[in-house]
């Protein structure tokens, strides 16, 4: 008779230590390891604006072109975005290679003035100032750098700034392997 009160206490002990584990382990995944749901599949059909009258701004069609496309997510408010920069620079010289700015939860004349102040590498850029397009692109934050190949298909999500060997040992192995799927 006294297993008939203990063993719902037991039960329900063990219920609260299994959902007490997969909350902390869960917590304690950094945005950075989580891996995108839209690897290897088409990027989002999301049309947005352009930045301002002094920007072109691409559209899902522009993404699935023929050429590999490099989707920036950047804010003038983000730290390690100035420090990518330099590897930006140096993407938007690649031949075959569209290198795109999505302008995530900001204004037009503050990302404006961040790119007049460290430089415009974009060919394109969209605005996404309340965010919207950000979450179908399943953004975590800024920077993320998002690898197409040429039929529209997401090759890579790179969260987090573009610096050290992240450019040789991610970023540009990504693009050669969509160049050669796209």
């Amino acid at each position: 008779m006294r297993w008939f009160y203990v063993l719902p206490v037991l039960l329900f002990a063990a219920l609260v230590a299994v959902f007490a584990i997969s909350l902390v382990r869960s917590v304690d995944t950094p945005p950075d390891m989580l891996q995108s749901a839209l690897i290897d599949k088409p990027a989002p059909r999301v049309p947005l604006p352009a930045l301002d009258g002094n920007a072109i701004a691409f559209s899902p069609q522009d993404v699935a072109a023929g050429h590999v496309t490099v989707l920036n997510v950047f804010a003038s408010w983000c730290v390690p975005c100035r420090a990518e920069a330099p590897a930006l620079a140096q993407l938007a010289t690649l031949k075959g290679v569209a290198l795109y700015g999505l302008v995530y939860r900001d204004t037009a004349p503050r990302a404006r003035a961040f790119l007049d102040e460290l430089g415009n590498p974009y060919s394109r850029i969209d605005l996404d100032g309340d965010g919207r397009a950000g979450i179908e692109w399943g953004v975590y934050g800024v920077p993320e750098t998002f690898i197409i190949d040429g039929k529209g298909i997401v090759r890579l999500r790179y969260p987090g700034p573009i610096v050290g060997s992240a450019l040789t040992d991610t970023i540009l192995p990504a693009i050669e392997r969509a160049q050669n799927q796209g």
